[in-house]
């Protein structure tokens, strides 16, 4: 996932899985990015937890949810 800033760039690679469904991972995305950015992180955090429960929700079949345990929290 990259995020362009003006006057920089963050990007955040993702880590390798075996990918079972994509379905639902841009909500899981913007869901993300918008509770992380509602609590008071900066948008390269948010970013990056967002890229993370994205990972997390590619692994599961069909549509699901990332469980606050599963991002560490």
């Amino acid at each position: 996932m990259t995020l362009y800033m003006a006057g920089a760039t963050h990007h955040t690679p993702t880590l390798a899985q075996e990918v079972f469904d994509v379905t639902g991972a841009g909500d899981t995305v913007i869901a993300t990015l918008g509770v992380m950015i509602a609590a008071g992180a900066d948008l390269p955090v948010a970013a990056g937890v967002a890229n993370h429960a994205a990972g997390i929700v590619v692994g599961k079949l069909g549509t699901a949810v990332v469980l606050p345990e599963e991002l560490g929290g």
